[in-house]
């Protein structure tokens, strides 16, 4: 199939590009022929090649259920692979369909050498990312105002059931709305820190292992470091500070849980201060 420069400019990725720059580009493409049902990646397995749906159509699959269909001219899983990300869903050819692909290395190296086709397309893509992190932030604040809703209103309903006449009822719906509200807690939620300020547990024999995620009174290890029930100690080494923690053991299987003791005030701050970092970095100022 023909694809023309203007054809490939629909994809916000290439809007700005010239139709040099975009005949260029096209050249390191390899087409590919695909058939009804055959399999173009698994969730999980890495975003290596950069693919570009030309005909037919795609479907995107979420735990066996098609999320979405992609029609030409679609880019497949491109932000995913530009970042390193391994990909989310499964995608397959719903139909005959070609795609043009190019190897994620070849394509970088490609722009090393063409600066003048590089900067257009990065410039796309920080816009398109960008754009990204307005929706996300957007979903995110709704989300977030509907768990502060929820929780107050779980709160007043508490508080009508202690009020009024007991029922065999009255004991399970309170004690299933503590349980609610306390787990709906801020300081419950778990970030997972970046790479700008990643953190590690130093092991009472020395060992050190990284910090997957951490909340208020969570740590996830990644790795397995003791069976659940099992007490836990060691010390959290964060960039803003070293304390001391303990706990016990919740689940293990790709890392480990621990739910944590109670720190001291001087403790519990400096833990608070790293979190409050962690995420200043997910907060668009």
């Amino acid at each position: 199939m023909t694809i023309r420069p203007s054809d490939l400019r629909t994809i916000p990725l290439f809007s700005r590009m010239t139709d040099a720059h975009l005949d260029e580009l096209g050249a390191i493409f390899e087409r590919r022929s695909l058939t009804s049902g055959e399999v173009l990646f698994e969730a999980g397995a890495p975003a290596d090649q950069f693919q570009i749906l030309v005909s037919g159509s795609v479907s995107l699959i979420e735990d066996r259920i098609e999320r979405f269909r992609l029609a030409p001219l679609a880019p497949i899983g491109e932000l995913g692979a530009l970042t390193g990300v391994a990909h989310n869903v499964k995608a397959v050819a719903a139909q005959p369909s070609e795609v043009w692909r190019v190897a994620v290395p070849k394509l970088l190296a490609f722009f090393e050498k063409h600066g003048d086709v590089a900067y257009p397309f990065y410039h796309s893509l920080l816009e398109i990312v960008s754009d990204k992190v307005r929706r996300d932030e957007h979903r995110l604040e709704e989300m977030r105002a509907n768990i502060i809703r929820t929780q107050k209103k779980m709160k007043e309903l508490r508080e009508l059931i202690l009020e009024s006449a007991e029922t065999e009822l009255s004991e399970p719906v309170a004690k299933a709305l503590d349980d609610l509200i306390e787990h709906n807690r801020r300081g419950h939620y778990m970030v997972a820190p970046p790479r700008a300020l990643s953190s590690k547990v130093r092991l009472d024999d020395g060992k050190s292992i990284d910090v997957a995620e951490i909340s208020e009174d969570h740590l996830c290890l990644a790795g397995e470091v003791g069976a659940p029930g099992q007490s836990w100690s060691g010390v959290l080494m964060m960039p803003t500070g070293e304390i001391p923690v303990s706990g016990t053991i919740e689940k293990n299987g790709s890392g480990t849980v621990v739910a944590l003791d109670l720190l001291v005030d001087d403790y519990k701050r400096v833990l608070s201060d790293y979190l409050t970092r962690v995420q200043m970095l997910d907060f668009v100022v």
